[in-house]
């Protein structure tokens, strides 16, 4: 029995309340929903939407146990396994083993950071928006390592090297899923905040 997005939605606000974690839940989805599309999985674009709401269900509450809660939680939960192994996947090298194998998996190793760092660039332009944001000014704040520093460069490089793209390829694949996805993520939040 496949999760639906509602169950995985229903799970995550079990263990997330803060609007930023939720945030970047959602963020992830729809960006990981474009990737699916732009690179032939369209048939799977729920399954790996999940996948990026799910993939810190734990780092709210056990972030020193991040990766590893999750896995408890979903088995718990009666989650499949494959979405179980690919949220964790991502904590691969940091805080679990599970090597990112399947493209899926490669894609949220890659992005994760990488929108929270396009997602902080967005917040310092006049428009607090992707929408008018260009690959060069994105590579100048990748660059600067003191801006959004939480954000790993060497996870995102990592991915990049993953997937077997240029980081550059990276950067302006992310950016063009978050400035298409961009509406959609907000109307997502909106309708969470309202449900909250």
């Amino acid at each position: 029995m496949s999760m639906t997005r509602e169950q995985a939605w229903d799970l995550l606000t079990q263990y997330n309340q803060e609007e930023f974690h939720l945030r970047h839940a959602v963020t992830v989805e729809h960006v990981m929903r474009w990737f699916a599309r732009e690179l032939g999985y369209g048939d799977r674009e729920e399954f790996w939407g999940i996948v990026g709401l799910l993939h810190d269900l734990d780092f709210e509450r056990w972030p020193e146990e991040h990766c590893k809660k999750s896995q408890e939680l979903m088995r718990q939960a009666g989650v499949e396994e494959e979405i179980v192994r690919a949220t964790a996947s991502h904590g691969w090298g940091h805080c679990v083993d599970i090597k990112p194998e399947q493209e899926m998996e490669k894609v949220l190793f890659a992005v994760d950071e990488l929108t929270g760092l396009i997602g902080a660039a967005a917040l310092m332009r006049p428009s607090k928006s992707v929408s008018d944001m260009e690959l060069k000014s994105l590579k100048k704040k990748f660059k600067d390592k003191k801006f959004a520093a939480g954000c790993s460069r060497d996870v995102i490089a990592q991915g990049a090297e993953l997937l077997g793209w240029e980081l550059d390829q990276l950067l302006d694949r992310t950016l063009a899923a978050m400035r298409a996805e961009e509406a959609a993520i907000e109307a997502a939040i909106e309708e969470a905040a309202a449900q909250g």
